[in-house]
């Protein structure tokens, strides 16, 4: 288990987008981009990770839509990765678009993998848009009560108020998943999260029925974003930075 106490850490996601030929270059990025990643300077913990069709928890994979999610020890760190890396010259020539967030960590609770890869902040004071990471190994004899419940929860999420985008995303098909989720704010998340007589019981489940093998749940303050998901910039006229 690591614990990184990097002041200026911050978070990165990239989702982008394959043209349908090329789906064969996403299929090989992900064996190619994990040497140069291993390798880049400033980065703590990486997932190079796939993309469901929906925004949340989903067994239909999106084979030309993929996401690189990392922790970096400062803002210089990742821009030097942004501007020089190999994967950002493979993105640039192979892909049709590509949406960056980068956030600072407030709370983080679990592991991923054994590690804590955004440390253990409790930021309570922060006011303002937030971003939500769920992720999850799912016990094998767990599956079908996992994913009985997924089309409700995602439902629910997209029609709660406070909901801005998310995108649901994944190290493996069906048993290793995430959703990444913005909304307008904490308040916001908690009445999804706990206040909804509906979810409140998926989470009482997942508790009382042991659903995962490992967990982690984080809640981030975004500080900036660009590009388009989908053809569109989730975040543009919604959300200030």
């Amino acid at each position: 288990m690591f614990y990184f106490a990097f002041v200026n850490m911050i978070v990165s996601l990239t989702i982008v987008r394959y043209r349908k030929s090329l789906i064969p270059f996403a299929l090989l990025a992900m064996a190619v981009h994990r040497l140069p990643l291993s390798l880049q300077k400033g980065c703590s913990f990486w997932k190079l990770l796939g993309c469901g069709k929906r925004g949340s928890f989903d067994l239909t994979p999106d084979w030309q839509q993929w996401g690189v999610l990392a922790t970096w020890n400062s803002r210089d760190d990742f821009d030097q990765f942004y501007q020089k890396s190999f994967i950002k010259s493979w993105w640039k020539k192979l892909t049709t678009e590509s949406w960056t967030i980068l956030a600072e960590p407030l709370q983080a609770h679990g592991l991923w993998d054994g590690e804590e890869p955004f440390g253990k902040p409790e930021k309570t004071d922060y006011i303002g848009p937030v971003a939500v990471l769920t992720r999850a190994t799912i016990r094998l004899n767990r599956l079908k009560n996992f994913w009985s419940h997924v089309d409700q929860a995602a439902r629910m999420m997209a029609t709660s108020k406070g909901f801005v985008t998310s995108v649901g995303i994944g190290e493996a098909p069906v048993y290793r998943q995430a959703t990444f989720s913005v909304w307008e704010s904490l308040e916001d998340v908690k009445n999804f999260a706990y206040r909804s007589p509906e979810h409140a019981e998926v989470i009482k489940k997942t508790r009382s029925e042991n659903w995962y093998s490992e967990e982690l749940f984080a809640r981030f303050k975004p500080i900036a974003a660009w590009g388009t998901l989908n053809g569109a910039d989730p975040l543009q006229g919604r959300i200030k930075f």
